[in-house]
């Protein structure tokens, strides 16, 4: 029984993050294009509600699901040897790092909606890189174990 528990937390984990890196992936493309768009206009205004829905009703639920079956896995008996285990220290900085993004894509969506935005095309194009380089260190490290 305690092992059906964990496949049920494991697959459930895994549905979140997939949600959740999906709107870290996409929405930075978002704002590439919203930064192209006049202030004010209308294309300015579609990407505002886009990436507010994105973010208020895909990511953050996706967010804290994660983080919630994440840590149901973690106190799962004998899934990490905390004392032995280096990996999942990398993975959890790693997700530290998603946070963090996570967190800075709603300061910018705010700022951009307000008229602030203080960042190029090239900025956001390159932020949109970082969630998939903390995803394939995670996978690597979830996976391989390297250490």
């Amino acid at each position: 029984m305690a092992g059906d528990i964990y496949v049920w937390l494991k697959a459930l984990h895994i549905i979140a993050v997939v949600a959740w890196m999906a709107g870290l992936l996409y929405l930075p493309r978002l704002f590439v294009y919203h930064c192209a768009a006049e202030p004010g206009s209308k294309q300015a205004e579609t990407f505002e509600i886009m990436e507010r829905r994105l973010l208020r009703a895909i990511m953050n639920p996706a967010m804290v699901l994660s983080l919630a079956f994440g840590g149901a896995l973690l106190s799962q008996s004998g899934v990490v040897d905390w004392s032995g285990d280096i990996w999942i220290y990398v993975k959890l900085a790693f997700v530290v790092l998603l946070l963090v993004l996570h967190h800075l894509m709603a300061r910018w969506r705010r700022d951009l909606a307000a008229g602030k935005n203080r960042h190029d095309v090239r900025f956001y194009k390159r932020m949109n890189e970082v969630p998939t380089l903390a995803l394939i260190g995670i996978v690597i490290f979830v996976v391989v174990k390297p250490f």
